[in-house]
C-alpha cells in the first residue's frame, strides 16, 4: 500500500507541475462531489436500446473498492491495453452519425468505445458494476469527452483515452459533468465540479 500510495502522490505531482493546476486546488477531495440526478446522455440511452444486457434496470448498494497493488496494476493494465488495441476514429467516420455509442467497432472508436470496453473488461474480471461508472466531462477545448471513473478507498479515478497515466480525478484536465449512478447503470447524476480555473489554466 506504501508503494500505491508513492505512484500515486508521484503521479499528482508530476502532471500538477505540467499542467500548472493553481495551488488553490490542492485540497480537492478524494470523491468527485455528486449532486441531484440528471438525464442519462443521448448516446448512453441509445447503447441501452442497442445493448440491454449491459444495462439491466436493476439497482445494488454502492461499493468502494479497496485499490490493493494488485487491483491498481489491474487497472493499469486495462487502461493501457485497451489504449494500445482500440485506435481512435470518429463517430461519423465510424458509424456515419454525429453521436453514437458502442463497443470498439472493427478495433475502431471514440472516447465512448474505449470507455465501455474498459468498463466491460473490468466487470468481467470481477469489479463491482456499481465501482466503474461512466462519466462525461469537457475537455480543456471545452468538447465533450467520456472517461471511466473507478471508485476506490483512495479516492475517485480515471481511465482515460487520452491520457496514459490512471489519475485521481481531481488530476486531471478536465470539467465533469455527469457519470453513472453509483445505484443504478441506467440512472446518472450530476457532478458539482467547481475546479473551472484548473481546465482553463491547462487550455490557456
Amino acid at each position: 500500500m506504501k508503494l500505491l500510495q508513492r505512484t500515486l502522490l508521484a503521479a499528482v505531482a508530476a502532471l500538477t507541475c505540467s499542467w500548472s493546476i493553481p495551488a488553490a486546488h490542492a485540497d480537492t477531495g478524494r470523491f468527485m462531489d455528486l449532486h441531484k440526478p440528471v438525464k442519462a446522455p443521448i448516446g448512453h440511452r441509445q447503447f441501452c436500446a442497442d445493448n440491454r444486457r449491459a444495462c439491466p434496470n436493476e439497482r445494488y448498494e454502492p461499493v468502494v473498492v479497496r485499490l490493493t497493488e494488485e487491483r491498481w496494476q489491474e487497472l493499469i493494465r486495462v487502461n493501457a491495453d485497451v489504449n494500445r488495441r482500440v485506435r481512435p476514429m470518429t463517430d461519423e467516420d465510424l458509424f456515419g452519425k454525429v453521436e453514437h455509442w458502442a463497443y470498439p467497432h472493427n478495433g475502431y472508436g471514440d472516447c465512448e468505445e474505449y470507455v465501455l470496453e474498459k468498463q466491460r473488461i473490468l466487470i468481467a474480471a470481477g469489479w463491482p458494476k456499481s465501482a466503474v461508472l461512466i462519466t462525461v466531462a469537457k475537455d480543456t477545448q471545452n468538447s465533450g469527452h467520456a472517461v471511466l471513473t473507478v471508485r476506490t478507498d483512495q479516492g475517485d479515478m480515471i481511465l482515460d483515452n487520452q491520457i496514459e497515466a490512471v489519475l485521481p480525478w481531481y488530476s486531471t484536465p478536465y470539467r465533469y459533468i455527469k457519470r453513472q449512478s453509483a445505484r443504478s447503470p441506467v440512472k446518472w447524476t450530476g457532478i458539482a465540479d467547481t475546479r473551472v480555473a484548473t481546465v482553463s489554466s491547462v487550455s490557456n
